[in-house]
This record gives C-alpha cells, sequence and structure tokens, in this order.
C-alpha cells in the first residue's frame, strides 16, 4: 500500500483530472517563525534542538530528581502538565531521551521530531477548489427559504438528516466544540457569529499561547482548520454555508507548525486545553507528527504515544468527547500488516512494515476516542477511507471523486463545502471533512442532553447512528476487481462502524 506526500493530514489528494485542487493546500511562501515551529528559540540553538516529552507519575509534580536529572542531561524544561505527568523538554543532547529514561520515577521519555526544523519557508503550494462569485450566485437563486445561500450545495447535510434536524434546533451556544487543527479564520462571516475566542488558543510550541489572535492561520497555513470549523458550527446567518450544528460555539486550538507539522507537545498541549476550558467535544483531523504509526517497541515512539493518551483521557474525564479522522490511505487497520512509506515524515522516510495492533495511528487509534470513516454522496465508503472491523467507531460524509459518488442535484461536488480563510468558501474532501460532521452530530447531542457525560454523548451517537450494512462486492471504480473488504453485520462492520451519523436522531431521542 502507498499513503499520500507527507504533511497531507487527513485530507485526500485526488488524482489529476478528479478535482485536482481539492487536497488540503498550502498557502504561497513566507517565513517562519521558531516559535511557529515549535523549536527552542535561544540564540544560535534553532538548529541543533529537539523537542522531548517525559513522561512520569500524574498529579504529584515534577520531582527535583527528574527536574536535575533534566538540567544535568541538557534539558530546558518547557513545560510540565501535572496533571497527567507529561514533561515537555528542548535538548541539544542527542542522548537526552536514553540519559532520562533510566532516572527513577520517568515511565518513559522520547523525542517528538526526527530533526530539528530551524526557521523556515514552506514550499507546499496548492488550493482548495474555491467557489466563483458565478457559482456563489447560482447556488442563491436556488436557496428555499431560510436556507443559507450556499445550503443547496450541501449534500452532506441532508445524508445525515442535519436539514431536518435544524428544523428542531440548531443547537445550544452553551455547548462549545474546538477544533484541533492548522489554526481558524474567526473573521470568516460563516465563522464569527460562533466564534470563541476565550477558548482558543495557539498550541505550537507545546505551551499554551493566549494572545489575541494566536489561534488564527498565516497565509503560508492550511486552510484545514477553518473549513472544518465551518462544516461544526458554520453559522445560519444568510451568508454562505451552514454547519451541522450551527447554534453552537466553535474554538480553534492551533497545534500545527507553519510547515504543518503535528507533533506531540502540541496536540497534548491543545488536549490538556480543551479539558482545562469546558470544551465538549473536540475534532482531530490529523494524524501526530513525525510517524503515521507510532510502535510501542520503539521506546521514543512509546513515550508519544504514551503522552498522548494521557493528554486525550485527561480531556474525556473532564467531560470531553474527542473525535478523530480514521485517514485516507485506504488501509484496513484490523489487519496484521500495512506498509507504511512515509514515516518519519520530517527526516528520511522508509518502508517500514507494521502491525495496527502494536503500532498505533494516534489519536486515530487511542482508547475512548471516537474514530470517523468517511462516505460520499452515495452514501458508500469513500474510495480513499481507511476501514477495519473494531477500529471504525461511525462513519459520515467526507466526500469522493465525483465521477465515483455524484450527489443529487442542484449539488454539483461530490465533495464537501466548507468556508476558507479570508471570507472564502471551497470544496475539500477526506476523512479530515467527514470527522466535523461527527463532531457536529455529537454537539446536537450534548445541546439536547446538557447533562451527559462524555461516556453517555458517546454511547448516544453510536445507538442513534443509522446501521449501515457493508458494501459488498466494494467495486467503487467499477473496474471489476475488488477495491476493498468489509468485515461485520449490518449494524457493525469495519466500513461504518455502528452506522452513519444522524444529526436528526440526536436532537429528537
Amino acid at each position: 500500500m502507498t499513503a499520500p506526500q507527507p504533511r497531507h493530514r487527513r485530507v485526500l489528494a485526488l488524482p489529476l483530472g478528479m478535482a485536482m485542487a481539492t487536497a488540503l493546500a498550502f498557502l504561497p511562501t513566507v517565513p517562519a517563525s521558531a516559535a511557529d515551529t515549535g523549536v527552542a528559540t535561544s540564540a544560535g540553538d534553532e538548529t541543533t534542538s529537539l523537542s522531548y516529552v517525559v513522561n512520569v507519575r500524574p498529579g504529584h509534580g515534577t520531582s527535583e530528581r527528574v527536574q536535575k536529572a533534566i538540567a544535568r542531561a541538557g534539558g530546558s524544561l518547557v513545560i510540565a502538565y501535572d496533571e497527567i505527568g507529561v514533561i515537555v523538554v528542548h535538548s541539544s543532547n542527542a542522548d537526552f531521551a536514553k540519559i532520562i529514561r533510566k532516572v527513577p520515577g520517568v515511565d518513559s521519555a522520547g523525542n517528538t521530531r526526527n530533526a530539528p526544523l530551524p526557521a523556515q519557508s514552506t514550499t507546499d503550494v496548492g488550493t482548495p477548489e474555491v467557489l466563483s462569485s458565478e457559482q456563489i450566485s447560482a447556488a442563491d437563486a436556488r436557496a428555499a427559504d431560510g436556507q443559507d445561500p450556499l445550503e443547496p450545495l450541501q449534500w452532506d447535510l441532508p445524508a445525515i438528516k442535519a436539514d431536518k434536524a435544524h428544523e428542531k434546533t440548531l443547537g445550544s451556544s452553551k455547548v462549545t466544540v474546538a477544533v484541533i487543527d492548522t489554526g481558524v479564520d474567526d473573521t470568516h462571516p460563516d465563522i464569527a457569529p460562533n466564534f470563541s475566542a476565550a477558548q482558543s488558543t495557539n498550541c505550537v510550541s507545546g505551551r499554551p499561547d493566549t494572545t489575541y489572535g494566536a489561534w488564527r492561520p498565516t497565509a503560508a497555513e492550511s486552510p484545514h482548520g477553518t473549513h472544518v470549523a465551518g462544516e461544526i458550527a458554520g453559522a445560519r446567518n444568510g451568508v454562505g454555508i451552514t454547519g451541522v450544528a450551527p447554534g453552537v460555539k466553535v474554538a480553534g486550538i492551533k497545534v500545527a507548525t507553519t510547515a504543518g507539522y503535528f507533533y506531540t507537545e502540541a496536540v497534548v498541549c491543545g488536549f490538556v486545553w480543551a479539558a482545562e476550558h469546558h470544551i465538549d467535544v473536540t475534532n482531530n483531523s490529523y494524524y501526530t507528527d513525525p510517524w503515521y504509526f507510532n510502535c510501542t517497541d520503539d521506546p521514543d515512539q512509546k513515550a508519544l504515544v504514551d503522552a498522548i493518551t494521557r493528554a486525550s483521557q485527561f480531556a474525556e474525564r473532564k467531560g470531553t468527547v474527542n473525535v478523530a479522522a480514521a485517514g485516507n490511505e485506504s488501509y484496513d487497520l484490523a489487519s496484521h500488516s500495512i506498509t507504511d512509506p512515509v514515516s518519519p515524515n520530517d527526516g528520511t522516510p522508509v518502508d517500514r512494515v507494521i502491525d495496527p495492533h502494536k503500532c498505533f495511528d494516534i489519536p486515530t487509534q487511542l482508547p475512548g476516542v471516537v474514530t470517523v470513516a468517511a462516505t460520499g454522496a452515495k452514501g458508500l465508503k469513500s474510495s480513499f477511507s481507511n476501514y477495519g472491523l473494531g477500529v471504525i467507531d461511525i462513519a459520515a460524509p467526507g466526500g469522493d471523486s465525483t465521477a465515483y459518488q455524484a450527489p443529487e442535484p442542484p449539488a454539483t461536488s461530490g465533495l464537501i463545502l466548507g468556508p476558507l480563510p479570508g471570507g472564502k468558501w471551497g470544496y475539500m474532501a477526506g476523512t479530515s471533512m467527514a470527522t466535523p460532521h461527527v463532531v457536529g452530530v455529537a454537539a446536537l447531542i450534548k445541546s439536547t442532553h446538557p447533562h451527559a457525560s462524555a461516556a453517555l454523548v458517546k454511547a448516544l451517537l453510536y445507538a442513534e447512528a443509522t446501521a449501515t450494512p457493508c458494501t459488498d462486492p466494494y467495486d467503487i471504480d467499477g473496474d471489476g476487481k475488488v477495491d476493498a473488504v468489509c468485515e461485520g453485520s449490518r449494524n457493525h462492520n469495519g466500513f461504518y462502524g455502528w452506522g452513519t451519523a444522524d444529526a436528526l436522531a440526536a436532537v429528537t431521542r
């Protein structure tokens, strides 16, 4: 099996000729600061320091012995998350992790990246398929009373009965979802009415930066987080699109470097911030760099799994439902062998055969996390979506090539429409786009059941999903060859989990 180019997270890079401009994109090149890349910022240190996580016993603070050991090994403490026992450290000592693992009281330790990342410019270029003024006007002419202008193009809303749910409720403004991602443009007219600045931050360095606007993407960065935020909570305000839960609040937690990497220290910071700022649901449409799969028999990779597991479970204990994308490589995550050709994606990748029962895509495969597969406009598993019995929890619209799954008119594209930075709208596709649909439904459940625990919200999410049987045989491109094999029953299988998310059930049951 092969995977997409590094840094393309959970958005699909479609083949040429199939809406080629709809993949996750990086906007025109600009320099990134050392703060943006999440490396140490002391003079002369940017090109040699790596970032590490050191995991100790939670809840007791960093012991004096461990603090001294970190200093002796050449480490500089960035922040200690005492509640979960995760310490973020910068060090230019190549043996730092090996030394610190031997210290009594240290459970695990490892570097979060394969190579130092000095200040740099991103060289990835491309844009989503941006709607023209003519397309916007044409959609507006078709909009019914009460619809936002671009809603006729959103086939994904009726696919999960969100249009019917909106007749009952738009969701509660007391519920907040957080987009842990590349940053959110809260000035966009579809996002501004529902944005919660007080619950937003920049976690790229591993430490929260609460400077006003720090959660926003720059012109050099991906529009991914903005698109996701709009899919969840785009306001019903007579402008643009409508989100799945257009009455809830949305926050931005920026965790991606300017170059598009999602490192462990940033993701840990994101989950802890969500836990401590009353976030009800988090959207996680990424995998944690630099390893697509983190193998627990490798001490560095094990430390990364440990740290993010602690952080995500801490958030869930605080009442947060964490939802993550399954990925776009058509991998069977329940198989015993997958070839990962992209790791480490910030160094020199090598083909390695891994067992996904022992090597984990994080946060996707972590315990307690809701794992989402993508469907297209015909309700079938998207051609690219990862799958696997016992791994996939639920499915939702993530789009697909229009040639494979074309929507019913007036919608024209099989991809997902959402906002883009700078007051624009465009199409994107991937399990990245499926995840916010599930987050929106979870937010509607929380709106309907305000006192529900995270466990109850998840239970309702699964129980209320529309049972979707296996597609068998699955030949999405019609070439006569089976493209993937679905295992399981009508009510629980490897393509759709417990079924397709159902927004109407979320507000009526």
